[in-house]
C-alpha cells in the first residue's frame, strides 16, 4: 500500500501564498513529498498587488513601493527578472525628487523655507517615535527634540488604550503645541489672506499627518500605537517602484508552479479543523484533519492549510455571524485579531484632457502639488471643497510630464471615494484645484516673513479638465475588506506574533499538528503592512512545514 502524501492547501494567491507555494514546490529536499494546491477566491493572482494600465501608463492599484532596496527580497527578485526598467511609462513618481509646490487653500504658494521648517519638526518627531532620532547638540536655532518628545510621552493621556498607552496622533499634536510654546509669538502674514503663520504651520503639519495615514492605513492617528512604531523596520536605501509592475514579481514566483496547481475562483466559505484528538468525520476526507468548504458547495480535505487572507477578512471571519472557522479559533487568537488595526487606503488616478484649441494643451507644467487646507471647522475654508478631499495631502503626475495624476486617500475618506461616481469625483477634484491653483486676484510678492511666494502659477486650476478617472476599492472588496494592518492603541507587536502562531497549539496532545497555519503581512512583527513582510511570512510557514517533515536544507 502506497503511503499518501501530506496535502497542503494554501488559501490566497497573493505574495504570502505564492511565496509559500514557491518554497514548498522548489525545495530540493521535499522533492515530490507533498500534494500542493493554491486556492484563490478571485479571478486573478496577486492579491493586494494589482498592476494595471491607465491613460497608456502602467500603474499600481495596490502595493506600489519597494520600501528600501538594501536587503529587500522583493527588490532582489525584481532585479533578477529585469523588472526595474521599462520602455513603457510607469508610475515611477520621479516628481518626488523635485521640490514640490506647497500651496495653501486660497491659492497662496508657500515658501520652501517655511515648509521645510515645520516639515523638519514633523520628521524629527516621527524619527523619535520610530527610534531613529539621535540626540543632537542644542543650538539657539534648534529644539532638542529628544527632550521635547520625552516630555510629551510623560504628559500625554492614554486614549483609552490602557495605562500608559499613547497614540502617535496624541504625541504629534502635544509635541506641536510644546514646539509652538518654545518659539516666538506668531504673527499675521501680509499677503496671505486670512492665514497666520501658526495656521499655516498647522496646515503643513496636518498635511504630513495625512501622508502618515496613507503610510500606515490608520484612518485616525489617534488609533495608531506609539510604542509599536519603534519596532517597525524598514530596509536601508531608496524607495522605488517597479518599472514592469509589481505583478511581474508575483508572476515570477508563480511561474515555477505546474499548470493547475493554482485554482482561481475558489472562494472559501468555511474551514473545519480538529483541535481535539479524534478522528475525522468523513465526507471523503480519507482521515485528513482539515476540510475546506467552498462557496460552490465543493469540499477539499487537507493535512495542512496555510491561511493568507487579509486581517480584514479574518476580522469578519471571527464575527458571530460568520463561522469561517469551525470550531471557532481559540480566544487568544481571536482577541489578537480584534485588537490589531486594519485600515483602508485607496488610490485615485485622473487623466488630464487635452484642449482642442491648442491653448494650455501642454500639462508638463502641472506641479507636484502639496495641499495645505484650512481646518474643517474654519470660517475661512472654501465651502464647496468636499469633505473627502480635505485630508488629501497631494495631487501629482505619476512621472514628469505625465498626463495622469495621482492622489491617495485613507480612512473614511477612502471609503467615501469608493461610493462616488466619476462625475462626483471630477467635480470635487476640480473644485479643489480651483482654490489651490487659480490665479489670485492680485500677484503676491515675497514679503519679509518669507511665507508666500508671488510666482506665477504654472497651471490655472479653473482650466484643468479631466478625461476619465480610475480608483481602487479595497475597502468594499469582500476578498480584502481593506488595505493593510497597523498596531492599534490597545494592541502590541505581541498580537502580530500571536496571529502567526499555527493551530492546534503544540501543547494539544493527540491532535494532528499544524492543521492551520497563518501567513500574510499582518503576521510579521517588524515588517507588517508591506509586501516583503508578506514574503517573509510565506517563507516562514513553508519552512515550518518542511522542518516538520524533517526536510533538510530548508
Amino acid at each position: 500500500m502506497v503511503a499518501k502524501k501530506p496535502r497542503i492547501v494554501i488559501i490566497g494567491a497573493g505574495m504570502a501564498g505564492l511565496t509559500a507555494a514557491n518554497k514548498l514546490y522548489t525545495s530540493s529536499s521535499s522533492n515530490d513529498m507533498f500534494e500542493l494546491c493554491v486556492v484563490e477566491g478571485g479571478s486573478r493572482i496577486g492579491g493586494r498587488i494589482n498592476t494595471s494600465e491607465f491613460g497608456g501608463d502602467r500603474i499600481e492599484m495596490g502595493a506600489t513601493w519597494i520600501h528600501g532596496i538594501g536587503g529587500s527580497p522583493v527588490h532582489k527578485i525584481a532585479q533578477e527578472i529585469h523588472s526595474l526598467e521599462s520602455e513603457q511609462p510607469w508610475e515611477c513618481m520621479d516628481g518626488l525628487l523635485d521640490e514640490p509646490k506647497t500651496v495653501a487653500e486660497g491659492g497662496f504658494e508657500l515658501s520652501p523655507s517655511l515648509v521645510e521648517s515645520i516639515s523638519t519638526v514633523f520628521k524629527n518627531l516621527m524619527d523619535y517615535a520610530q527610534g531613529k532620532l539621535i540626540e543632537r547638540e542644542e543650538s539657539s536655532e534648534e529644539v532638542d527634540f529628544c527632550k521635547l518628545a520625552d516630555k510629551i510621552c510623560k504628559i500625554c493621556p492614554s486614549n483609552g488604550g490602557g495605562p500608559g498607552k499613547l497614540s502617535v496622533g496624541s504625541f504629534l499634536r502635544q509635541a506641536l503645541n510644546v514646539y509652538w510654546d518654545s518659539v516666538n509669538e506668531q504673527e499675521q502674514i501680509e499677503g496671505c489672506g486670512n492665514w497666520s503663520r501658526k495656521l499655516i504651520e498647522e496646515a503643513i503639519f496636518a498635511m504630513h499627518e495625512n501622508i502618515q495615514r496613507t503610510y500606515t492605513s490608520a484612518g485616525d492617528l489617534l488609533t495608531l500605537d506609539f510604542d509599536a512604531e519603534s519596532e517597525y523596520r524598514m530596509f536601508p536605501g531608496e524607495e522605488i517602484t517597479i518599472a514592469k509592475g509589481y505583478l511581474s514579481v508575483i508572476e515570477s514566483l508563480a511561474s515555477v508552479l505546474p499548470h493547475g496547481l493554482i485554482q482561481l475562483g475558489r472562494k472559501v466559505a468555511r474551514i473545519e479543523w480538529q483541535p481535539e484528538a479524534h478522528q475525522s468525520s468523513g465526507h471523503g476526507c480519507a482521515g485528513r484533519p482539515v476540510k475546506i468548504h467552498f462557496c460552490d458547495g465543493s469540499i477539499m480535505s487537507a493535512d495542512h492549510v496555510i491561511v493568507t487572507v487579509s486581517l480584514g477578512v479574518l476580522k469578519a471571519g471571527i464575527g458571530p455571524d460568520s463561522g469561517m472557522f469551525n470550531p471557532p479559533l481559540p480566544t487568544f487568537k481571536t482577541e489578537a485579531i480584534s485588537r490589531l488595526g486594519y485600515g483602508v487606503v485607496n488610490k485615485l488616478f485622473l487623466q488630464l484632457s487635452s484642449r482642442h484649441d491648442g491653448r494650455d494643451g501642454d500639462y508638463s507644467k502641472f506641479p507636484f502639488l502639496q495641499m495645505a487646507f484650512h481646518r474643517p471647522d474654519s470660517e475661512w475654508r472654501h465651502k464647496k471643497i468636499p469633505w473627502w478631499m480635505r485630508r488629501t495631502a497631494s495631487l501629482s503626475p505619476i512621472y514628469k510630464n505625465s498626463g495622469v495624476l495621482l492622489s491617495w486617500f485613507a480612512g473614511k475618506e477612502a471609503l467615501e471615494l469608493e461610493t462616488l461616481s466619476d462625475e462626483e469625483i471630477i467635480d470635487g477634484v476640480s473644485t479643489t484645484l480651483s482654490s489651490f491653483l487659480s490665479q489670485p486676484h492680485k500677484q503676491l510678492n515675497s514679503n519679509s516673513h518669507g511665507v508666500c511666494n508671488g510666482k506665477e502659477k504654472s497651471v490655472d486650476g479653473n482650466r484643468v479638465r479631466f478625461a476619465k478617472v480610475l480608483k481602487s476599492k479595497w475597502g468594499n472588496d469582500p476578498l480584502f475588506l481593506g488595505s493593510y494592518s497597523y498596531v492599534a492603541v490597545g494592541s502590541s507587536g505581541d498580537d502580530l506574533d500571536t496571529l502567526a502562531e499555527p493551530l492546534p497549539n503544540t501543547d494539544t496532545l493527540g491532535s494532528a499538528p499544524l492543521q492551520i497555519l497563518f501567513a500574510g503581512e499582518a503576521t510579521h512583527r517588524t515588517h507588517y503592512s508591506t509586501t516583503h513582510g508578506a514574503y517573509f511570512s510565506g517563507l516562514r510557514e513553508a519552512s515550518r512545514l518542511l522542518q516538520h517533515y524533517h526536510c533538510v536544507g530548508v
